[in-house]
């Protein structure tokens, strides 16, 4: 398992676990970041990402996507 934020662009993954601590993490699932669901990266820039997951997009700073493991 790694971090989302090592992930490479245009690859799909599959989320392992999404690690934080209650509001954090509830609010990850929220989006979708669920163990399970399929995720990919669409574009990354200084730490910050742009990920597609369920058919949307989303963004996440480095902090938020550190927590995700894939």
């Amino acid at each position: 398992m790694m971090p989302l934020v090592m992930a490479a662009a245009g690859e799909i993954y599959t989320i392992k676990a999404v690690g934080g601590e209650g509001k954090k993490r509830r609010f990850l699932e929220g989006l979708g970041f669920v163990p399970g669901a399929e995720v990919v990266v669409l574009s990354k820039s200084s730490g910050s990402l742009i990920v597609g997951i369920k058919g949307s997009r989303i963004a996440l700073d480095r902090q938020a996507a550190l927590k995700i493991l894939i």
